[in-house]
């Protein structure tokens, strides 16, 4: 910056103001002066008339008049002598006016559109100090290089880019000249450049203004001299009026503030960030993350105050020391930084409360925040009080901003621009309220899931830590337990999150940590309901208060309590809570929170299925009601859907469904079907395409069809005397069958019941030439082409009621909480196989010794492969008296993983289904979808009389149909059985353009 030469100021001593009074304001105007004829100092005396408004007279000789207009057409706008004659300037105020001895800078138009000037209206009055000054001819000719010409006299004109946007038409004229001469055109001048020509003749009273703004602008200067009024000397103050002294403090406390808070920020980066980066503070495979949540975007929004910062410091370096409006910088950076903003303020909760929990749990990150406050520039400040810097400073901005609008006069152009900056912020701090709300409410749900206490053993995945998780209600609630001699009331806290209900127990541990302590296994949403909510109140006795005299210990003391109950969709008895609320309005409110969220959680999950429900046939399989008979004239009656496969031939795709009454097939998607077998009661149905088959299971007979004669009379093309030609008996006395894929080959299993026990045989899928008919089977003397056995038959135990596969082993799952794998190739040196889970080692392990005891008592289902890992997922059901259905993670060797722990479904499944990576557990009422890796429940789908109908594959594909039957609507004693298939869903994404085929056909141009 260049440096301007500091002007020389006097006080000649015994200095008073002239005898002669200025003339009246019916004095003609005065002629100009010629100042080279006649160098009798120049005086500035405001006339009689005009004292209160102190407008500017010139009392100058007439005989002056005829080299005024070298004076003013010179490049420089400062009045001066040559070198041969220093006489001073004499600024004197009239006797009238010599108290006040202010100057008042009146406009008789508001100028339209330049926002950054500052004048006074006619009450403000600027006085000139009695001080004469000199200036040489040298200093002179150093200002005309780069100084504008001025038009008004004694008031210096510096630029700046605010000037290009007055307005032409706004002109300051006086009301009076100090004679009876009329003002020549030279002398018009606008409000606007009054004010920039007094604003430089006040940077020319600062000694050393322009020294002083570089070192508070580098940041050399004390605190105590950072001050508006320490850069400008007294002489330069008294010309001000009171009021706009005060407006021109707050605008450099504007710029003050903006500077401190861009240091902090930066301090932020170089104390902290950068810091903890190379440091251990925060484990490496974890700081980048902490450094994003706690920090945030601050590093935008330090950009952003630093582009502010250099405009605010370029208008300071331009006007100063009278500066005329910050509004415009502020306005057009405002709209800069908003998004930011925004989001850091809704973040800044979050930020927060990952720091303080990081505080209470690592030594480390507590160390490395001691070692930051000793740099003398955090000033003993705490990281929180910088991270919440951003938060504070928009508010801080606004007040400032208002302070400012109170000392601004009625006719300067900020009276419009900075209520309109104050509104836009105003509405931008309302608009982040919600948001920091929100951000609250989600730090309260991350300091009760830290605060949660689980019952050992039990793996609950309750998806805490989600992003669209959230605390929806909660509160002290109470319960009552039945002891022996009396009701024993406990005091709960609930909690009632947007995916679960949580029951607690709190205990505090210390005055700053409470403990919760999870009592009762939580609810999901998609079983809770709702009971009654408008029992009459219940007495509580209290306990007398510490300190209390004896008479008030004896007396009863009784408080109301409210009931109302809650319990779970699929344990009605053994899971049905009576909750106590201390007022109606609280009752009120959890059932309007329950109500509210139980709907949120409905939509959700309707729009969000993993598993959609389609409807494949409804109204046609009808069975009678209990209590009713079985038909009545001319009634369609197929009987109770037992099972349901699909099949297809050529392009044709069909669905088979077995009910008591026999076998029906129709063509996928039609709504009547073909009787094609009339056998009794069907239980399972499965269709090997390799083999050309398709087998039926029936009173106890499996037997095989030709799968191209049955799809031919599903369309009428085959008779059913055909079918019985093609019909092969494989063996008596089957339990259960399944067909699938093991491995590479294609195989039948099947478990014949003997005396005392049950055996497993393997047939597989062979070449006619290699099949043979081996006597060790016990099938009928029709032939079983197509098949060849598998060694000896392997002795199971008679109440297997399930098989799986498992790679290339066959998992058979008895009754007695045994598993055992067996190998289909030679079944019978597979006897002796492994037992499965491996609780060997439970005597010196207790929680696998609770987990065996557990899993004796359940019957198991079957095994799981977690896709991508080598654990296996045992899957049991309860036993026909016990509540215990779960599950265990298991290795490849069957020991139990995860440190025994188990997992517990919220309902009592009778089958399951393993698709990807969820795995479906089939209950009468509702059917139950969670992932295999964590057993986390993601769906729910509720009907009635539910059971799966394709159970007879034996290791169903990823891609698979999962056929269900669902009881329907009941009409004329006839019940309606519904079959629904469940389709797996995927996720929709909006493809780029760039993935769309031709999306950029029509804008291709030749290179």
């Amino acid at each position: 910056m260049a440096q301007r030469p500091h002007p020389h100021i006097t006080i000649p001593p015994g200095a008073a103001p002239p005898a002669n009074p200025s003339p009246s304001a019916r004095d003609p105007p005065l002629s100009p002066v010629n100042l080279w004829a006649d160098r009798r100092p120049l005086s500035f005396t405001p006339s009689s008339a005009t004292a209160r408004t102190s407008r500017i007279s010139l009392d100058a000789s007439p005989q002056a008049s005829s080299r005024l207009s070298s004076v003013y057409d010179s490049e420089q706008s400062y009045l001066s002598f040559p070198e041969q004659d220093r006489r001073p300037y004499s600024f004197t105020p009239s006797s009238a006016t010599a108290r006040t001895s202010r100057i008042s800078l009146d406009a008789v138009t508001q100028p339209s559109s330049r926002p950054a000037s500052a004048y006074e209206p006619e009450q403000s009055h600027l006085s000139f100090p009695e001080p004469q000054l000199y200036r040489s001819s040298s200093q002179r000719s150093s200002r005309s290089s780069h100084r504008p010409p001025s038009n008004i006299i004694g008031l210096s004109h510096r630029s700046s880019r605010s000037d290009s946007l007055l307005s032409p038409d706004s002109l300051l004229t006086p009301t009076h000249f100090a004679s009876g001469e009329s003002r020549p055109p030279s002398f018009e001048s606008t409000p606007e450049t009054a004010v920039r020509d007094l604003s430089s003749e006040l940077s020319d009273l600062t000694l050393d203004s322009e020294e002083g703004l570089r070192k508070f602008q580098g940041g050399e200067l004390y605190d105590d001299d950072e001050e508006w009024y320490r850069l400008v000397p007294p002489e330069a103050r008294e010309v001000l009026d009171k009021k706009e002294v005060q407006r021109q403090s707050i605008l450099f406390e504007i710029i003050k503030s903006e500077k401190d808070y861009v240091a902090d920020l930066q301090l932020v980066k170089d104390v902290f960030v950068d810091p903890l980066v190379a440091t251990l503070a925060v484990p490496q495979h974890r700081v980048k993350g902490f450094i994003q949540e706690v920090f945030f975007n601050i590093d935008a929004i330090l950009a952003h105050h630093q582009r502010l910062l250099a405009a605010l410091f370029a208008r300071q370096r331009e006007q100063h020391p009278l500066i005329q409006s910050l509004s415009d910088i502020i306005l057009d950076n405002s709209l800069l930084f908003r998004n930011d903003y925004e989001a850091y303020i809704k973040h800044y909760p979050l930020a927060e409360a990952r720091h303080r929990s990081e505080m209470r749990r690592s030594q480390r990150y507590q160390y490395f925040l001691q070692q930051c406050s000793l740099d003398p520039r955090v000033r003993k400040r705490d990281l929180i009080t910088f991270l919440s810097r951003p938060v504070t400073r928009l508010p801080r901005l606004l007040l400032l901003l208002e302070n400012a609008k109170k000392y601004t006069e009625v006719d300067h152009p900020d009276v419009e621009s900075i209520p309109l900056l104050i509104g836009i912020l105003s509405d931008f701090i309302k608009s982040t309220q919600p948001g920091i709300a929100a951000s609250e409410d989600k730090v309260k749900f991350w300091n009760l899931c830290e605060s949660l206490v689980y019952q050992k053993g039990e793996i609950i995945d309750l998806d805490l830590y989600d992003e669209s998780r959230s605390l929806r209600f909660q509160g002290p609630l109470s319960r009552r337990y039945k002891t022996n001699m009396d009701l024993h009331w406990a005091d709960l806290h609930v909690a009632l999150l947007d995916n679960y209900l949580l029951l607690l127990k709190p205990e505090a541990r210390s005055s700053s940590v409470t403990k919760h302590h999870v009592v009762s296994r939580p609810i999901p949403l998609e079983y809770l309901r709702l009971g009654q909510f408008d029992g009459p109140p219940e007495n509580r006795k209290e306990r007398a208060e510490e300190g209390s005299g004896l008479l008030d210990r004896v007396r009863s003391r009784y408080r109301p309590m409210y009931p109302f109950t809650i319990y779970h969709a699929s344990s009605k008895m053994h899971r049905r809570y009576t909750l106590y609320a201390p007022s109606e309005e609280v009752r009120k409110r959890w059932r309007d929170a329950l109500v509210e969220t139980i709907a949120i959680r409905q939509i959700r999950q309707e729009s969000n299925m993993l598993f959609a429900t389609h409807v494949v046939n409804e109204g046609f399989f009808k069975y009678a009601a209990l209590g009713t008979a079985a038909y009545g004239a001319g009634s369609h009656y197929t009987g109770r859907i037992n099972a349901a496969t699909e099949l297809s031939s050529g392009s044709h795709k069909f669905i088979a469904v077995a009910c008591t009454s026999g076998v029906y097939i129709a063509i996928r998607g039609e709504p009547s079907f073909r009787k094609v077998l009339t056998v009794p009661n069907p239980t399972c149905m499965v269709s090997l395409p390799p083999a050309g088959k398709f087998f039926v299971l029936h009173e106890g007979g499996l037997f095989s069809y030709s799968l191209d004669l049955i799809c031919r009379a599903a369309l009428g093309f085959a008779t059913a005397q055909s079918l019985d030609a093609s019909k092969e008996r494989i063996s008596t006395d089957v339990v259960l069958f399944r067909v699938g894929r093991i491995g590479s080959r294609y195989m039948v299993l099947y478990a014949v019941k003997s005396f005392l026990q049950l055996w497993l045989y393997a047939l597989e899928v062979a070449h006619p030439a290699e099949s043979t008919n081996s006597a060790n089977h016990r099938w009928s003397s029709a032939t079983t082409s197509g098949f060849r056995s598998f060694g000896e038959p392997l002795s199971i135990p008679k109440d297997t009621h399930n098989l799986t596969v498992l790679s290339r082993r066959v998992v058979i799952c008895s009754d007695k909480g045994a598993i055992s794998v067996a190998d289909p190739a030679n079944l019978s040196l597979s006897l002796k196989s492994t037992m499965l889970p491996d609780f060997s080692e439970a005597d010196d392990n207790a929680p696998m010794a609770a987990l065996k005891a557990r899993c004796a008592t359940a019957r198991p289902l079957g095994i799981v492969r977690c896709p991508n890992s080598d654990e296996l997922l045992v899957i049991y059901d309860g036993a026909p008296h016990t509540v215990s259905q779960l599950g265990c993670y298991i290795d490849k060797h069957g020991v139990p993983t995860r440190s025994s722990g188990y997992l517990r479904w919220e309902t009592k499944a009778a089958s399951y289904v393993h698709r990807g990576d969820y795995i479906l557990l089939f209950s009468p009422e509702f059917v139950e979808v969670r992932t295999v890796h964590t057993g986390k429940l993601v769906q729910v789908i509720e009907g009635a009389d539910i059971r799966r109908i394709d159970a007879g594959v034996l290791s169903p594909d990823k891609d698979s149909t999962t056929l269900i039957a669902m009881r329907g609507a009941e009409d004329h004693g006839l019940v309606t059985d519904k079959v629904v298939e469940l389709v797996e869903t995927s996720e929709l994404r909006t493809p780029r353009v760039s993935e769309v085929p031709g999306a950029w056909d029509e804008f291709d141009v030749l290179s």
